[in-house]
């Protein structure tokens, strides 16, 4: 049973956080903005905290293996997240599209178009599989591995991208909650998965107690165990029911309407997310020109700033999730000024953290490695990427929420702009004929997200979004 409050009194602070941690019940088209916000954001805060500290202690372990261990996550990553744009770009739609309908009061509908992206998920889950374990090692060739690295790195590099879908169904099946308004189970899923993998880490990669020493392959196996375990736990609680949404077995089967509709917002979708994911394999393509040392210290330094941006994607999917159901209850306006109020505390917030980092950042850098050639770029990579923290937390409110509303074309042509017609060309400029080497791209980096944080609060401005059908 949820909490109550009495209408004569505000709730509490600590009674709020007690709500949103435990499950909401509230109508989030209804009532207090800024509560709505809260109890959104921070369950989907913790989830995204959860996800960056695993991203982080991860490559901390893999770091203890030496450089070529880092480089091979780095590369693999870098390929994997063609896989990632997939998901988020499938996911975005699955978001919106449950919003609008649970926004509406139609909980079939929001149901119905879950089964459909599920489904849509299982087959992307096995169209990424195979090619990830028949060319893994060929693929970490092409992104310029060196013959230490190959040596290392080929099994690790089957496995991760060989059970791909792994995470495009558990990163999918959160948006379907996420879109229902279930923040809090979404965070339980997610917090489960990842603590499993971080349980798991150490022992298969340093072989502690029965379990065996596979190396920088260890990791491979147990984010593979403890996103499986997600999964599985997802789905039946999308078939035993939450609140806010329940599949009946009724309901699965295909439906080929809401099926079109779903896949002609996440094709644009998709794209939005290949486009933008696609560029930072270019990056660290580029970036490995300079050598083995310069992609540990590119990829300790994005992981570090990727713990301070996947928390705060929780307040841009808060916003997301509020435009969606809003705009179902045919409130723009309150749609509209969600966002702005959602922007405004995730810039507090990366900003805040952005400053530490500029001053911090060689001691974050070392907690790492000690590698007297990387600790140097890492923290040049970190200080310089740091700068932009106030950029990026506003551009992906924005971004968001287009997607929120059904928008995917939007962010699209964004993304296409800022980051193959500006960031890839100047990193390239800045880099080799410039002479900056890896530092310029990292410029590229501070310089494309400025401009397209600052494009997309101009597009927004103009309201087009809040006509979005879906």
């Amino acid at each position: 049973m949820g909490a109550t409050v009495s209408s004569h009194a505000p709730p509490t602070f600590w009674t709020s956080v007690r709500e949103a941690l435990r499950g909401s019940h509230q109508d989030f088209t209804t009532g207090s903005i800024k509560r709505a916000i809260f109890l959104l954001a921070l369950p989907m805060v913790l989830e995204m905290a959860m996800e960056s500290l695993f991203a982080v202690v991860d490559v901390f372990w893999v770091a203890h293996l030496g450089l070529s261990a880092i480089t091979t996550v780095g590369l693999t990553e870098s390929v994997l997240t063609i896989v990632y744009a997939v998901a988020l770009g499938l996911s975005l739609s699955a978001t919106a599209m449950v919003a609008r309908r649970i926004g509406e009061k139609n909980p079939e509908g929001a149901a119905i178009a879950g089964v459909q992206a599920v489904a849509l998920g299982l087959v992307i889950s096995i169209l990424a599989g195979f090619p990830g374990i028949l060319f893994g090692r060929r693929l970490l060739r092409v992104m310029g591995a060196a013959p230490t690295v190959l040596a290392v790195g080929s099994t690790y590099a089957r496995i991760v991208l060989g059970s791909s879908g792994v995470p495009v169904l558990l990163y999918l099946n959160n948006a379907i909650f996420r879109g229902a308004g279930d923040a809090a189970i979404a965070m339980r899923v997610l917090w489960l998965a990842n603590l499993i993998n971080l349980a798991l880490d150490p022992c298969f990669i340093f072989g502690l107690g029965p379990f065996p020493r596979l190396g920088v392959t260890g990791a491979a196996v147990a984010t593979t165990v403890g996103r499986s375990i997600g999964v599985v736990y997802q789905l039946v609680l999308l078939l035993r029911g939450t609140e806010r949404i329940r599949i009946l077995l009724r309901q699965l089967k295909l439906n080929a309407e809401v099926m079109w509709r779903l896949a002609r917002v996440s094709a644009s979708g998709v794209l939005q997310f290949v486009i933008a994911q696609a560029s930072w394999i270019v990056l660290v393509r580029i970036v490995s020109v300079f050598g083995s040392e310069a992609v540990a210290g590119y990829t300790i330094g994005v992981r570090i700033i990727i713990f301070v941006i996947l928390p705060s994607w929780g307040l841009s999917n808060a916003a997301a999730t509020l435009v969606g159901q809003n705009l179902g209850a045919r409130q723009p306006e309150r749609a509209e000024k969600s966002v702005w109020i959602a922007g405004f505390y995730n810039m507090v917030f990366m900003g805040s953290l952005g400053v530490v980092f500029i001053f911090l950042a060689e001691p974050v850098v070392r907690l790492f490695t000690q590698d007297p050639a990387v600790v140097p770029l890492g923290t040049s990579c970190l200080r310089i990427l740091s700068y932009g923290n106030v950029c990026y937390a506003y551009g992906m409110v924005m971004l968001q929420a287009f997607n929120g509303a059904g928008d995917t074309r939007t962010p699209t042509v964004v993304n296409f702009f800022g980051y193959w017609l500006l960031e890839i060309p100047l990193a390239y400029a800045l880099a080799i004929p410039g002479g900056l080497r890896s530092k310029g791209v990292f410029l590229s980096i501070l310089i494309a997200e400025g401009m397209i944080a600052a494009v997309s609060m101009l597009l927004f401005r103009r309201g087009r979004w809040k006509t979005q059908k879906i």
